[in-house]
């Protein structure tokens, strides 16, 4: 049996080679054949020559190369899309993702012929700072709120799938790209394997508090229309509100012979008015670029170099 290891890197010279060797050791113990596929996504370090090397001593070790950096999705994309073994694996290459899980995942899936996948999720977060924990919490609670996929709360992109929920994957070939969201998409049974948090081994993280907020806005947008109900439903109470207003102002002026006036009134309600216009249409502009994205058919990622 193959088992494939999709791991995106970006600037990672110095947790590839720790990565490679844990890895192996836990190869050792499956007594399975691992294909690695390492997508270098415009790193900046001397990744690409760590992968080189390690492609020469290994021919098990395959790699690939993006002409810029595409992103994480992208990189998985492309990992998944040359992954060829019966079962599929993703992974962090600093080790956040514990090799020795493997194992075990894979254990339930041959003792378990109706699951499809076997994913991992957090219990704890300890190490990250707590705003970003406190956020990640919400933005579960609020997509599987407004979503209709279920998205398990600490889950990773970490997982063991079989080739029929990989070819399911791959069918989805958006642009705009939200891997925990088209996990659950697809379906498939998939039961959850539980650890606490584990530090880098090296390295530092790309990813801070800005990114992932952005990241989770391209979740919601991807995977949810809600945001387009709260600006129709926001907009309609707003015209309701003022329709009804304009009436007790006519009254008021017919009946009592007293005009409304006041500056500061006028003004807050301008700019509330006005702000809630410009967030709808920043809400509208954003599903209309979703759109423009998708429209242009470009290429998810752009291929530098490759080892085969």
């Amino acid at each position: 049996m193959v088992i494939s290891v999709v791991v995106p890197c970006f600037n990672e010279e110095e947790s590839i080679p720790l990565f490679y060797r844990e890895m192996e050791r836990v190869r050792m113990k499956m007594g399975e054949k691992f294909e690695y596929i390492f997508i270098n996504d415009g790193s900046s370090d001397g990744t690409l020559s760590v992968l080189r090397k390690l492609h020469v001593t290994d021919s098990n070790v395959h790699y690939l190369s993006f002409s810029r950096n595409f992103g994480k999705e992208a990189a998985l994309y492309a990992g998944l899309e040359r992954a060829s073994g019966e079962y599929v694996t993703v992974m962090d290459v600093d080790l956040q993702d514990p090799p020795e899980l493997l194992i075990e995942m894979k254990q339930k899936l041959e003792e378990q012929s109706d699951l499809d996948c076997v994913g991992t999720r957090r219990v704890t977060r300890d190490g990250e700072p707590p705003i970003r924990s406190f956020f990640a919490r919400m933005f579960y609670k609020l997509i599987n709120h407004i979503s209709q996929v279920e998205m398990v709360d600490g889950t990773r992109d970490f997982r063991l799938m079989r080739r029929p929920m990989v070819d399911a994957i791959m069918e989805l070939s958006e642009y705009n790209r939200f891997s925990k969201g088209i996990f659950a998409w697809v379906g498939f049974e998939t039961e959850y394997l539980e650890y606490k948090n584990v530090e880098r081994v090296a390295g530092e993280t790309s990813w801070n508090f800005w990114s992932l907020f952005k990241y989770s806005i391209e979740g919601i947008i991807n995977f949810s229309d809600a945001p387009l109900n709260i600006a129709f439903i926001g907009g309609l109470l707003s015209w309701i509100l003022a329709f009804i207003m304009m009436i007790l102002i006519v009254i008021r002026t017919l009946v009592f012979g007293d005009p409304t006036s006041g500056w500061p009134s006028l003004m807050t309600v301008i700019l509330f008015l006005g702000g809630f216009q410009l967030l709808t249409i920043g809400i509208l502009g954003k599903y209309i670029g979703k759109i423009f994205m998708e429209t242009k058919k470009r290429p998810i990622y752009v291929i530098k170099e490759k080892s085969e």
